[in-house]
């Protein structure tokens, strides 16, 4: 593709998440959107008038077969994904998936494996990895600003309460704190120290099966560290991060998957502040990256790879295992 060439994107599905990835991704240059799908005429057709986009398909496969389409963006619950972008790979459609990738790192696998194959494009829609701070704070730590990691601490909670019939409550959905929420944090501490060797995991679980309140201890062997993470559909946590080092500490208030500020603090040195002076809340920054990979010719983005990826969704699947969730989907044995 070529440097400046206008790159044409597909939205598959016409939620919440899909209107502000929609609405954000119109405000950059050299991108349009040409069609959107959903399982039904109707809801593509209000998606696509509300965007002006030519193209309503209530098919997912007419969008996949669509040639004006480079990329699709796959917007569904995640119990779909795994469908919805394998069925957009096998059609020669590069993708960008929301999170969680899959429901579990098997599912993710066949995803990565298919892309690879076939040399597409495939990207986890982790808008996290590809904000300006969350991309400062990582280098800063790789630069040695605070010394060894010793601690990771995050945590993603809503107060609820979500009826019984809510999607976050449904099994058959991939529902529960952990995949919505517990992904934030989880991805946080691998952006910063890797995939674990050691996960242990507390929740408690509704009474359809999906955990509702979880917390996460992981640790790494080598350098002795250690993360403290959280996801809650009951309670309001703080939202906050922090990582503590040999040599100081580095604090991201309220919202620290979308920063628009953080502190670093030095041992002897006064505190540091460190301030965004792009949009923190826009999806523009993860859908500039997809773009730039696709005029660059890169079928991987270096911001959010997809042995990332899969790290993740193998301790996503290992904090399941310890608190005995499992969706209807899923088979006997997973990867």
């Amino acid at each position: 593709m070529e440097a400046n060439r206008t790159v044409r994107w597909g939205i598959l599905a016409t939620g919440g998440i899909a209107e502000r990835f929609t609405t954000d991704l119109l405000t950059l240059d050299g991108a349009e959107v040409v069609a959107v799908a959903s399982r039904t005429e109707a809801s593509a057709k209000t998606f696509a008038d509300r965007f002006g986009i030519p193209r309503a398909y209530g098919e997912w496969d007419r969008l996949f077969a669509d040639e004006d389409v480079d990329v699709v963006y796959v917007a569904t619950p995640h119990h779909a994904h795994r469908e919805a972008a394998g069925r957009a790979l096998e059609a020669g459609r590069a993708v960008l998936c929301e999170k969680a990738l899959t429901l579990n790192a098997r599912e993710a696998q066949e995803l990565v494996t298919l892309s690879r194959d076939r040399g597409l494009f495939l990207m986890e829609a982790m808008w996290m990895y590809c904000n300006p701070l969350i991309r400062r704070i990582a280098e800063l730590v790789r630069d040695g600003a605070i010394g060894e990691v010793r601690t990771v601490q995050a945590d993603f909670g809503l107060a609820g309460p979500f009826a019984a019939d809510h999607r976050l409550r449904d099994p058959a959905t991939g529902g529960g704190a952990l995949l919505d929420l517990g992904v934030y944090p989880v991805s946080f501490a691998q952006l910063i120290l890797g995939e674990p060797d050691s996960v242990q995991a507390h929740a408690l679980l509704s009474p359809e099966g999906v955990d509702l309140n979880t917390g996460m201890l992981l640790g790494w062997s080598d350098s002795g560290a250690s993360a403290l993470l959280s996801c809650s559909l009951v309670a309001d946590t703080p939202l906050t991060a922090s990582v503590t080092g040999s040599l100081g500490r580095i604090d991201v208030p309220r919202g620290f998957f979308f920063p628009e500020r953080f502190t670093l603090h030095r041992n002897g040195r006064e505190p540091e502040e460190f301030e965004s002076r792009n949009d923190p809340h826009s999806f523009r920054h993860e859908a500039a990256e997809v773009m730039r990979c696709l005029r660059a010719g890169e079928t991987e983005s270096p911001l959010v790879p997809l042995d990332g990826s899969l790290a993740v969704m193998r301790t996503l699947d290992a904090v399941r295992d310890r608190i005995g969730v499992r969706y209807p989907q899923e088979a006997a044995t997973r990867a």
